[in-house]
This record gives C-alpha cells, structure tokens and sequence, in this order.
C-alpha cells in the first residue's frame, strides 16, 4: 500500500492538464507548477510581473496550507521566467511570501509557458 496522497483544493487553480495541484509521501510535498490562474475564474491575472508573481505565491501558499503546511516549509522553489528581466521583481515579491531562512532556489528564463504567462513556479516542502 503506497503511503501517496494526493493534495487537491479549490483555494488554488484547478490542473488544467493530467496532473495534481500537489502528491505528499511522507513528509515531503512536490507542488505542480502554479502559474497566475485567479482559482475562481480559472483566467489569468494581468497588471504585469509583480501582479501575476502574487498571484503565483497566493496559490502556492493555499496548495502548501491544504498539505498541512505554509510556504515557510518549502526547500526548494524553481522559477520560470519568460524575461529574466523580471528576476529583480520577482525576488522582491518572492521575499514577502517567505521568513528567512529562505528555502533552496532556482531561476531559469524559458522560451515559453502555458497559457502566455511570464512565470511559473513550483515547490518542495518539508513538513
């Protein structure tokens, strides 16, 4: 018997492919990559980086609180970035969602992402 469970909640953009918002195994949670989707209109925020990269962490924040957690509890975040002229912003935005010390990072540019947006981001928590 797989000791897996699957993280799903309506507080956070539904998969908008074959995948689950996030899968716990122990006290470890792999979080899907969550892009600036407003979870109750399904539709992606405008306004610029600083808006769509709230948007990303508000997301994150309410699958790590349905997995019995918060974004304090992450090791690790991977950014994408369409424009890694936006790293400064999204570092700025980033700070406020998370105390130091602040979990393991990467930040790539990518060619593109789902849906047009400008970032993406995933998690790995430790709870």
């Amino acid at each position: 018997m797989s000791n897996r469970a699957i993280i799903a909640t309506q507080t956070a953009p539904a998969a908008i492919g074959p995948y689950s918002q996030a899968v716990k195994v122990g006290n470890t949670v792999w979080v899907s990559g969550q892009i600036p989707l407003n979870p109750e209109t399904m539709t992606c925020v405008g306004g610029g980086i600083e808006q769509e990269a709230r948007q990303v962490f508000e997301n994150l924040a309410a699958i790590a609180n349905a997995a019995g957690g918060t974004l304090n509890d992450a090791v690790k975040i991977n950014i994408s970035l369409t424009n890694l002229d936006d790293f400064a912003a999204v570092n700025a935005v980033m700070e406020s969602y998370f105390d130091e010390p602040y979990p393991a990072r990467a930040c790539v540019q990518v060619a593109a992402l789902p849906k047009g947006v400008a970032i993406e981001v995933e998690a790995i928590l430790s709870l």
